[in-house]
């Protein structure tokens, strides 16, 4: 008999006013002193204005710190650390996407544990702490955690992915205490996202629940949220593109992008195990690469998970409740929101591809959790179909 381990994250606050409770959080955690992380672009934005207006009207003193790649690094945390002990900060407070998310928690491990990016790096997470009660307690400074867009959903997350440059690979680092405190879900604070952005990480939510729900691991509360997290995303993705003033629509991307961080507790699969190499090498955004690969690893997963995306497609209420009704309307999804076909269209070719099998292969998506057994040959060619923009399976 299997013995199956669930664990469910942390207190949200989700609404068009959810920020004013900022402050109050603050206090309820003990936070006096916060180092405030995000992203160079988010500098001028009504995002950080808000919260900064919010956090001196409180008095709250607070430092910040933008210095974020978009692919965030173990350098970037590096110097984050140094900005958080030179502040004599107590916590921490992420505004951003994934990117500003994941350097908060690196920052917050390693001001605590000069080691910890090292000692909980996936392998050595799945080695040594099978369960979350098996990881020593660190005492990690408390985050909060706000999201700006609505794709990674990083924010209920327990892990940080962060690119270590000299290698062009992403690591993957967990622990429990990565988790953030509160994470405060406020349309308002998504409502400047351009249409690019918003295209690509909705795409991004959306691949991070259909690859939960097409996971062979046993974990029906999780695929049960990724189902209604992909209905969301249909309800709500093309109206937030076309209108980013439409509050219901960001609240629901908001929503079921958060919901897919609980949706893929179930594992990942073979677009994040391309993407995640991809991304280290060539430094295009996360959402991008998600959302032109999805179709190509769909088509290499087909046999395998047709059944399940027909019943997906059935509660979807597609017009064509099978595999192939669902992949045209994940094609004609990209093709409304601006997605192009193929990774050809934004400079990549064909020339890496066996060091992209073989990366994609050693990636934790690939290991338990894409829906069938791929090599690093079965990879290698999902990238050349995706840089030509053929679609077709993997095997004759």
């Amino acid at each position: 008999m299997s013995l199956h381990y669930w664990n469910y994250p942390t207190d949200i606050l989700c609404g068009p006013s959810a920020l004013d409770a900022l402050a109050e959080r603050c206090t309820l955690l003990g936070m006096r002193n916060p180092l405030l992380v995000t992203d160079p672009g988010m500098l001028s934005l009504e995002p950080l204005v808000l919260l900064k207006a919010h956090l001196t009207q409180a008095d709250i003193p607070f430092s910040v710190f933008s210095e974020v790649a978009s692919n965030p690094s173990m350098a970037d945390v590096a110097q984050g650390v140094a900005a958080f002990k030179a502040g004599k900060h107590d916590s921490l407070i992420a505004l951003g996407g994934g990117s500003a998310m994941d350097a908060a928690k690196g920052i917050s491990l390693a001001a605590v544990d000069g080691q910890g990016l090292q000692r909980f790096e996936w392998s050595q997470v799945i080695a040594h702490y099978p369960t979350l009660a098996d990881f020593p307690r660190l005492g990690l400074p408390p985050l909060i955690a706000l999201p700006t867009t609505a794709g990674t959903g990083s924010e209920l997350g327990r892990e940080a992915v962060l690119t270590q440059s000299e290698e062009n690979v992403k690591r993957v680092i967990s622990h429990p205490e990565l988790l953030p405190a509160t994470v405060i879900l406020d349309p308002v604070l998504t409502r400047g996202l351009p249409p690019t952005l918003t295209a690509a990480t909705g795409m991004d939510a959306l691949t991070h629940h259909i690859e939960a729900f097409c996971s062979p691991l046993y974990h029906p509360m999780s695929s049960g949220v990724a189902v209604e997290g992909i209905r969301l995303i249909q309800q709500h993705l093309i109206d937030a593109h076309a209108n980013g003033q439409d509050m219901v629509a960001r609240e629901g991307m908001l929503v079921a992008s958060a919901m897919a961080a609980v949706a893929f507790q179930k594992g990942l699969g073979g677009v994040h195990a391309l993407a995640h190499p991809l991304g280290a090498r060539y430094h295009k955004h996360h959402g991008l690469l998600n959302a032109i690969l999805l179709p190509y690893v769909l088509m290499a997963n087909r046999e395998t998970i047709a059944p399940d995306i027909a019943r997906l497609a059935r509660y979807l209420e597609l017009p064509q409740a099978d595999f192939d009704g669902f992949l045209d309307w994940v094609l004609d999804l990209r093709k409304r929101l601006g997605i192009p076909h193929s990774l050809a269209e934004i400079g990549l070719d064909a020339d890496a591809a066996s060091w992209v099998g073989e990366q994609a292969l050693a990636d934790i998506s690939s290991s338990d959790t894409n829906a069938c057994v791929l090599s690093a040959d079965d990879y290698s060619q999902i990238f050349r179909n995706a840089v030509q923009g053929v679609l077709q399976g993997v095997r004759p």
